[in-house]
């Protein structure tokens, strides 16, 4: 029997979501699952470039994997070569891959499935399987939209479980009130755990919470922030780059990457280090472990102003003088 009375729980937003139509699931690892299911895939390519977490997803769930190398421009390596039944797992980093070279990857691969967590405002192709993860971009503890491209589902959402957030939110609604640091090792215990999540349908509090979005505020704010950093350090940035639209953050790219973000902790200017993994599986020559150590995603998102993203270029720029007298 439904409750009615007691204490009154969140609000239900009632405004628009940015991406409509679209299967909506738990996490941006099982909606790749769900589209390889839709694929009747057996094999997956993967760039060496890659999260850990998205190989484990895949290996646990049976799963053949096979690597390929990516260029300066994080294009896969002109040598990879995709047989019948296999697909292309094409990650859109940083949001740099332009429409053109999409598509020309479609033409060339056939069978790819696009990963834009990079890259949530980018609408999909209607021909290309595309994946995208909300936490990336937002407040959320978890979520993914999956746009079927040209697979149908194998199986019905509604034979799918719900998911359930309301465990997963506390370092997210602590770091409102209070500071990052504090709940640092409560992000890290919950993105544990979500290693363990099967393919389900997005959670109501999840859903509820992308219907309160301003996305235009929080698109147009991401690019006005990429713009000023780009301006105050684009003459520095050796990483050939373009704004695209709505950016995830504002990569740089310094040979000394690994200590010029230690040193910008302690201006508490936080910049994560993204696949990790590959550092301690690739060959120090290579350029998967050169990106993953020294390109630095500059934060950009619609928590901050220009002034902030000022302070942040001022930061960097310090840090890399300390760094210099330090070794000279």
């Amino acid at each position: 029997m439904k409750e009615i009375g007691g204490y009154l729980e969140l609000e239900r937003f009632t405004g628009n979501e940015y991406h409509t139509g679209m299967v909506k699931l738990n996490l941006g690892r099982t909606a790749l699952l769900y589209l390889l299911k839709a694929a009747e895939a057996h094999t997956l390519w993967v760039p060496y470039f890659i999260c850990e977490a998205v190989t484990d997803t895949c290996r646990k769930a049976g799963y053949q994997l096979k690597y390929y190398h990516i260029d300066r421009s994080f294009l896969p390596a002109p040598d990879t070569v995709i047989e019948p039944g296999e697909y292309l797992y094409l990650v859109n980093f940083y949001g740099q891959l332009e429409e053109e070279q999409i598509l020309a990857l479609k033409r060339t691969y056939k069978n790819i499935i696009l990963d834009n967590t990079h890259a949530f405002f980018q609408k999909p192709h209607e021909y290309i399987p595309t994946l995208y993860s909300v936490r990336k971009f937002f407040g959320l503890s978890d979520g993914a939209y999956v746009s079927m491209g040209n697979l149908e589902a194998r199986f019905p959402l509604e034979k799918l479980e719900q998911d359930c957030s309301c465990q997963r939110m506390e370092h997210i609604l602590g770091r409102y009130e209070r500071t990052a640091s504090e709940f640092y090792q409560t992000m890290l215990d919950h993105a544990h755990e979500l290693d363990h999540e099967m393919v389900s349908r997005m959670s109501a509090l999840t859903d509820n919470l992308l219907h309160g979005i301003d996305y235009e505020k929080a698109c147009h704010t991401r690019e006005e922030n990429f713009r000023k950093l780009d301006e105050l350090l684009g003459g520095e940035n050796t990483l050939p780059i373009h704004m695209p639209k709505g950016p995830f953050a504002y990569p740089v790219y310094h040979p000394n990457g690994m200590e010029l973000r230690r040193k910008m902790a302690e201006y508490h200017i936080y910049v994560p280090t993204y696949w990790g993994n590959v550092l301690r599986e690739m060959p120090q020559d290579s350029l998967e472990y050169d990106y993953a150590a020294n390109i630095l995603p500059l934060p950009c998102d619609q928590r901050y102003c220009a002034e902030d993203m000022e302070t942040v270029a001022r930061v960097f720029c310090q840090c890399i003088k300390e760094l210099e007298t330090t070794y000279a």
